[in-house]
């Protein structure tokens, strides 16, 4: 197995995440004023480098503290929903694609389902209905509405694995069904769950701000959405308050982007055939070695289905 080549676009993405998380694990520990603290008046410009750097929102409040602790929200939001949404979708398209018959049947039917419904209008009822909108539960109701495309995913990655001669020889030797499933089978997709756990965070993050700008945020904290929220009702656009908006927007795109980056680059680094500059060379290269065409991926493991990876993003 050749060593583990990581693109420039690999690095890049790295350094953005590295800037989100420095913002919104780091960030609380370093900023001491409280997001509920009174610094200022309404919509203060932003001044110094205390807690009016980026100026104060429309209660007084220090933008610079809801904006790392905000970050931190999110980010909590987006894992837990992430994996609950992975790891839903990992089991459901796991069992459909290794059994297949009528447990792929039943199984996939009901994905089905499930996906014909629309996901923001399950989340919007279930967290209207919810007497109480904590990050963890907030996080759960996201999770369990998202994870129908992974369990579709995995199914067609689960069923192409299962063909496979090590897995008849598994069955020869007895192994149990979760045994062939966890030392045979799973190990195959990892790949495609990790870039799946990415997509599912960003798309968990930007659901979670959505719901905040509805009002349907988690309560007791703030968070991305809930800033955007509170600057648009007390309009910060139509007075020019930029720094009540500005912040969280760019921190919302910066998230979204590096994870969408960080998919696409670690899809190259499993996928090599997908490599650019790899392909260019190739397409350029006068003849043919027959012999370097014919070595293996630069990870052990099956291609990930990459037009299915990318259809959410």
């Amino acid at each position: 197995m050749r060593a583990v080549s990581f693109t420039p676009r690999f690095w890049v993405a790295l350094c953005f995440i590295i800037a989100v998380l420095v913002v919104g694990v780091i960030g609380p520990m370093v900023v001491k004023t409280s997001p509920d603290a009174v610094v200022g008046g309404l919509y203060d410009p932003p001044e110094g480098f205390g807690a009016k750097m980026l100026g104060t929102d429309n209660q007084g409040q220090s933008v610079l503290a809801n904006l790392v602790f905000g970050t931190r929200t999110s980010l909590i939001v987006g894992i837990i929903a992430g994996g609950i949404a992975t790891g839903i979708g990992l089991i459901i398209g796991l069992f459909a694609g290794y059994l297949g018959g009528t447990v792929e049947d039943v199984l996939m039917g009901f994905t089905n389902v499930v996906l014909a419904i629309p996901a923001i209008v399950v989340v919007i009822l279930l967290s209207v209905a919810l007497p109480s909108r904590g990050v963890l539960i907030l996080g759960v109701v996201i999770g369990i509405t998202s994870w129908p495309w992974t369990a579709r995913a995995v199914r067609a990655q689960a069923t192409s694995v299962r063909t496979r001669e090590h897995i008849d020889v598994a069955r020869i030797s007895g192994a149990s069904l979760p045994s062939i499933l966890l030392r045979d089978v799973l190990p195959y997709l990892l790949s495609y769950v990790v870039m799946a756990f990415v997509l599912q965070m960003s798309g968990a993050i930007l659901t979670e701000a959505a719901l905040s700008m509805l009002g349907l945020g988690p309560s007791g904290v703030v968070s991305l959405g809930i800033m955007l929220h509170w600057a648009l009702v007390w309009g910060s656009v139509r007075v020019g308050a930029y720094w009540a908006f500005l912040p969280p927007t760019l921190m919302l795109t910066m998230i979204a982007f590096s994870l969408l980056l960080l998919q696409s680059s670690l899809d190259e680094v499993f996928n090599p055939r997908l490599r650019r500059g790899r392909s260019r060379a190739a397409r350029r290269a006068p003849a043919v070695n027959v012999g370097a065409l014919a070595e293996g991926p630069a990870v052990t493991g099956i291609a990930p289905d990459t037009e299915t990876a990318g259809g959410r993003a």
